[in-house]
């Protein structure tokens, strides 16, 4: 695993994504949303796999533990990055994360649910 410092962890909201770009080992910049729900971090694929557009700038519903697509409501599970509601189908990809140091960590190359 090739993870990345992305982020200060202070920087982080309970229930809001943080938007961030993280450079892959083929040198493409990934957009990731970083999402913090009680003690529990979160990093998944900052694109709603319906509409395009940043996931990041949509609602975080930490009862049910995922995140809404502010254009046409798809709503997507942290854990898994399955699609939970229409009009997405398909799931947007997770990613290995952690905080060490002060600092939140992530790995694009090797998503979760690949």
């Amino acid at each position: 695993m090739t993870f990345q410092a992305v982020a200060p962890v202070d920087e982080l909201t309970d229930d809001a994504a943080l938007a961030v770009e993280v450079e892959s080992a083929g040198g493409d910049e990934v957009p990731v949303a970083i999402i913090q729900i009680d003690n529990e971090l979160f990093a998944v694929h900052d694109e709603c796999s319906h509409g395009k557009v940043r996931l990041s700038e949509g609602d975080v519903d930490a009862r049910k533990c995922v995140i809404e697509c502010w254009l046409h409501g798809s709503a997507f599970d942290l854990r898994t990055g399955a699609a939970k509601t229409l009009p997405a189908t398909q799931p947007i990809a997770t990613y290995p994360c952690k905080i060490d140091e002060g600092q939140v960590w992530v790995d694009v190359d090797e998503p979760t649910n690949a």
